[in-house]
């Protein structure tokens, strides 16, 4: 099975066992991610689980669904469309709908060619690149949950291919913002939760990134702001870059503001 489609599996299961012991009214809480209730993000994971999934297997029918939340992502709106799609659905009965599909869908992506191009709202990407976007919205959506209920998440090395996205969209980050893209590259050097060192890019000491793989994460996931992590980052491009990161697709989105969704960061 492909590794990445076993880690995304892994990550849903945690959060499904967070999710498990809440009763009904708890689904409604909200989190400090915008607002969004536990429901409201349980949704955004499962329709874009879904989208993924069908992108996999019926490219033509994705790109018949995605005609449906692209208004909605351009104006900010997109729960609306979640919410609608899913006919309301919240709470315990979204969390069964949720936990079965990803099971069948890690499954599917497990038994792919990892190098199959599949079609996206943006550019083509590979199954591989697929399942691991994924497991980085899983991660990054999920920790809103975890601090909602005020749980300290212990992390692994799944967070490799969360790595991974995050240096690959160096570029993107800027472009994103129409701005131009600064070179040299930063340097990165992270302690993996295992404790193993990992390295991306060539060695410099005037560009370079260094500290726990988490934090990293968290950065260009925009769970957390820069100033709220323990990054020892050197150069006015690695500046610049941990100041905007973004690994996800849409349009340019800012990190939390310091100070704020940093429960967890340094447990």
């Amino acid at each position: 099975m492909m590794p990445q489609a076993l880690d995304f599996l892994a990550e849903s299961d945690n959060l499904a066992a967070v999710l498990e012991p809440l009763r009904e009214a708890d689904f409604d809480a909200p989190t400090d991610f915008k607002g969004w209730t536990i429901s409201t993000i349980l949704r955004h994971l499962h329709v874009w689980n879904y989208a993924a999934e069908l992108s996999l297997i019926d490219g033509a029918a994705f790109q018949v669904f995605f005609k449906g939340p692209a208004p909605h992502i351009l104006a900010g709106t997109l729960p609306e469309f979640e919410g609608h799609y899913l006919e309301g659905l919240k709470g315990l009965a979204l969390l069964k709908r949720w936990r079965a599909h990803y099971r069948q869908m890690a499954a599917r992506f497990g038994a792919a060619d990892p190098s199959q191009r599949v079609v996206w709202a943006g550019p083509s990407m590979s199954t591989r690149s697929s399942i691991a976007a994924r497991l980085m919205e899983t991660w990054a959506h999920g920790q809103a949950i975890y601090d909602a209920l005020g749980i300290m998440r212990q992390n692994t090395d799944r967070l490799h291919s969360i790595v991974v996205l995050g240096v690959k969209t160096y570029g993107w980050t800027f472009q994103n913002r129409g701005l131009k893209v600064p070179e040299p590259k930063p340097f990165l050097r992270l302690t993996a939760p295992s404790g193993a060192a990992w390295d991306f890019g060539e060695a410099r000491a005037d560009e370079r990134i260094e500290g726990r793989a988490e934090d990293f994460c968290h950065v260009v996931t925009q769970t957390r702001n820069i100033a709220d992590t323990g990054l020892k980052v050197t150069g006015p491009n690695a500046t610049a870059w941990m100041e905007i990161a973004q690994c996800f697709a849409g349009r340019p989105e800012m990190p939390p503001a310091p100070g704020t969704r940093c429960l967890s960061v340094h447990g």
